[in-house]
């Protein structure tokens, strides 16, 4: 990504770090987990039904077809099942995709903050 210049800059304008802040504030104040994949979980790369790994995927294969069970699915939606099969799951990912031996238990933030208020004082 960054060898491509106009890709990394919009990324770099999105602000995903920010975003990920947010979320995990409103869900700790919300006490939802929030579950994060690691920079290296190969998503796309992975296929949503039988959970084959690609070697290479480049940028421009907008879709994916899976040589061993012949799924033919876009990329980004198979990205999406394979992100939401692993925040079902509640790991984390380590990058190594089919192996459950390699995934770690995610932090999540189940707590609720202390409210420093007593039950029945008004807002300040």
């Amino acid at each position: 990504m960054l060898r491509n210049r106009r890709l990394a800059r919009k990324v770099a304008d999105a602000g995903f770090a920010e975003i990920r802040r947010q979320l995990t504030y409103k869900g700790r104040r919300n006490a939802c987990p929030t579950v994060v994949a690691s920079r290296w979980y190969p998503s796309s790369k992975t296929c949503s039904s039988c959970k084959t790994v690609k070697a290479k995927l480049p940028l421009h294969v907008r879709v994916f077809s899976c040589e061993a069970c012949g799924l033919v699915i876009d990329r980004d939606e198979n990205a999406a099942c394979n992100l939401a099969d692993l925040a079902s799951a509640g790991t984390t990912g380590t990058g190594v995709a089919g192996e459950p031996g390699h995934a770690q238990r995610a932090e999540t933030a189940w707590s609720r903050p202390e409210d420093p208020r007593q039950p029945g004082q008004p807002h300040s």
